[in-house]
C-alpha cells in the first residue's frame, strides 16, 4: 500500500524499530478476503494511519461498467504494480501493490467514535470529488490538519516493532530504494496525471 497524504504531498513509509529498516506496509489477505480490503486493512495495521484506496488513471485491460459515466471511467482501482516475491524454494508471494489517501478528520472522528484504535473500513473516495477538493478538507485557519497516526495497531509479535511516518516522495524514494521505490514513483505519477488531467478538465 502507498498511503499519501494530498495536502502535503507526503507519504507513509514504516520503519522496523529494531533494524531500521524501511518499507511500504504490506501483508497476506485472510481466507475469502478481497485484496483490496487486505490492502486497506494491512496499511492500518502496519502503518497505524487510516486509509481510503484512491482511484487513479491507471493503464488497465478490464472492461468499464457500462453504467459509470465516461469521467468516472478515468479514474480506476487496479494495482499500480505486482510483484512476484519468492518464500521459499516451492512457493512464492503474489504482491497487489495499491496506491491510497489517508482520510479526512471528519471521517477520521467518525470511525474513532466507533473504535479508537481497530481497524474500520472507511467510505470509499467520492466518485465526484476531485484531489483539489479532498486537499481541501484537510485546510484549517491555522493551516493543515495533520492525520492521526493510531499506537499498537499490528496484529502480531513483528508489527508490534513497526512505526508509520509521513516522509516526502523524494525521502521516501531514497529510504526505501529498489521495487519499493518504484511503486512509490508510479503511484506519485498517477497522483499527478490525475491532478493535470482535472485542471485540464475546469480549465
Amino acid at each position: 500500500m502507498t498511503i499519501f497524504h494530498l495536502a502535503t504531498n507526503r507519504i507513509v513509509i514504516c520503519r522496523d524499530t529494531r533494524s531500521n529498516v524501511y518499507f511500504l506496509p504490506k501483508g497476506r489477505k485472510d481466507a475469502s478476503e478481497e485484496v483490496t480490503t487486505t490492502a486497506i486493512r494491512e496499511g492500518f495495521e502496519e502503518s497505524g494511519y487510516r486509509c481510503r484506496l484512491l482511484p487513479l488513471p491507471v493503464d488497465h485491460l478490464q472492461p468499464s461498467p457500462a453504467e459509470n459515466s465516461q469521467e468516472e471511467r478515468k479514474w480506476v482501482i487496479e494495482p499500480i504494480a505486482t510483484r512476484m516475491m519468492p518464500v521459499a524454494r516451492d512457493y512464492q508471494y503474489m504482491l497487489f501493490w495499491y496506491a491510497a489517501e489517508t482520510i479526512p478528520e471528519q471521517l477520521e472522528d467518525s470511525l474513532n467514535a466507533v473504535s479508537t484504535d481497530g481497524w474500520m473500513m472507511p467510505e470509499a473516495f467520492p466518485d465526484h470529488m476531485t484531489l483539489k477538493e479532498r486537499q481541501k478538507l484537510d485546510v484549517r485557519g491555522d493551516g493543515i490538519c495533520e492525520p492521526k497516526r493510531h499506537e499498537g495497531t499490528g496484529v502480531d509479535e513483528d508489527e508490534a516493532f513497526y512505526v508509520g511516518q509521513l516522509v516526502g516522495v523524494e525521502e521516501a524514494i531514497r529510504l526505501l530504494g529498489g521495487t519499493s521505490a518504484d511503486v512509490v514513483r508510479r503511484a506519485w505519477e498517477g497522483i499527478c496525471l490525475r491532478r493535470k488531467l482535472e485542471g485540464e478538465v475546469k480549465a
